[in-house]
């Protein structure tokens, strides 16, 4: 079924007139209890968006790893390739399904580590590439999470336009010397990078990836760009001598100190399983569906089935982010571009 233009204003009333009716049933009901169904991301309600599953199913494929679902695809090149989410994709066997419930095999071909992106190649022709919006998004606008299936898997609304979302703290591992104002070690921390390192107390950082630094917060504030996992080249003073050291970013484990930084985003989990990479976005757009992680990776559309981003991770109880449209159409120019250059070299 194909949205006609102009259709998403019919498709929102007959929406709204759902929810409206869904509400006037809670307040005559006389349990003053609403079925769960009708929640929604019940399936009653999902029901009323089943156009846009309609017009968007083909579009989207769903990535197996060993069997088990990880994450959703957002078809791109009608000759087998599509984005999803990288850091979901892990070692094994990985399978691709469409939504003509044929499964076919799947090869991962480029990564974007920065925004978490995977390029793949699905071994299957004849597919049907997402359409994307050239409009901008809304605060308070329809944000679907469609899937292969009939109906969608959830609907909620935009609640923040895109802005940048910095990845969760990672330490180096040291403490600094508050008694002074320049970034000389006080204490290593044990465990984390600055320890594998080899730095000592009374070390003076001097740059971080040949950016000099002059004052603790400046190192503070630097180091608060980069993720876990990543590695910082520090230009070291010990004494008389100076050196390069490079740095592994790391987030402490229960028990090791610093651990108390996390108290948030363990409290976040509570409400459900968040996202492994759920932090470190150039520009992301927040919406509150509330998405499992391995619904992650598809396309979040509008009314009219258009995407309008990627769905990228669940950050928390009721906030899951998007790559928006411009960033994830450069990614994917750049992905496919590596694609192609590593084929013709041969690598």
């Amino acid at each position: 079924m194909n949205l006609r233009p102009g259709s998403h204003h019919a498709l929102a009333a007959i929406a709204l007139a759902w929810l409206t009716q869904l509400g006037l049933a809670q307040e005559l009901s006389t349990s003053r209890q609403l079925p769960r169904d009708r929640y929604r991301n019940g399936e009653g309600t999902l029901r009323a968006f089943a156009p846009i599953s309609a017009a968007t199913r083909h579009s989207i494929v769903k990535f197996n790893v060993d069997g088990a679902t990880v994450a959703l695809g957002a078809v791109v090149d009608a000759n087998g390739l599509a984005l999803t989410k990288a850091s979901e994709l892990k070692q094994g066997k990985l399978t691709c399904w469409l939504a003509t419930e044929k499964e076919v095999g799947a090869e991962v071909i480029g990564i974007d580590e920065d925004e978490d992106v995977a390029l793949v190649r699905v071994r299957a022709r004849g597919l049907k590439p997402i359409s994307w919006t050239e409009g901008a998004v809304a605060v308070g606008q329809w944000a679907i999470t469609p899937g292969i299936s009939e109906t969608p898997h959830a609907a909620g609304i935009v609640s923040a336009l895109p802005r940048r979302i910095r990845p969760p703290r990672a330490l180096i591992g040291v403490q600094f010397d508050y008694g002074i104002v320049e970034p000389r070690i006080d204490l290593i921390l044990p465990g984390l990078g600055a320890e594998k390192a080899g730095l000592q107390p009374a070390d003076l950082i001097l740059a971080i990836n040949g950016m000099a630094v002059t004052n603790r917060e400046q190192v503070v504030e630097t180091l608060r760009e980069f993720r876990e996992g990543q590695t910082v080249r520090l230009r070291v003073q010990r004494a008389e001598q100076q050196f390069d050291s490079q740095v592994r970013m790391m987030v402490p484990r229960s028990g090791q100190p610093g651990a108390e930084l996390y108290y948030q985003q363990r409290n976040s989990r509570l409400g459900g399983a968040v996202s492994e990479r759920a932090g470190g976005f150039e520009l992301a757009i927040e919406h509150d569906s509330v998405l499992r992680p391995w619904l992650c990776g598809g396309p979040l559309v509008d009314l009219d089935g258009k995407a309008i981003g990627l769905n990228i991770a669940r950050a928390g109880r009721i906030t899951t982010y998007a790559l928006p449209t411009a960033l994830v159409k450069r990614v994917y120019e750049q992905l496919k571009l590596t694609a192609n250059g590593a084929a013709t070299t041969g690598k």
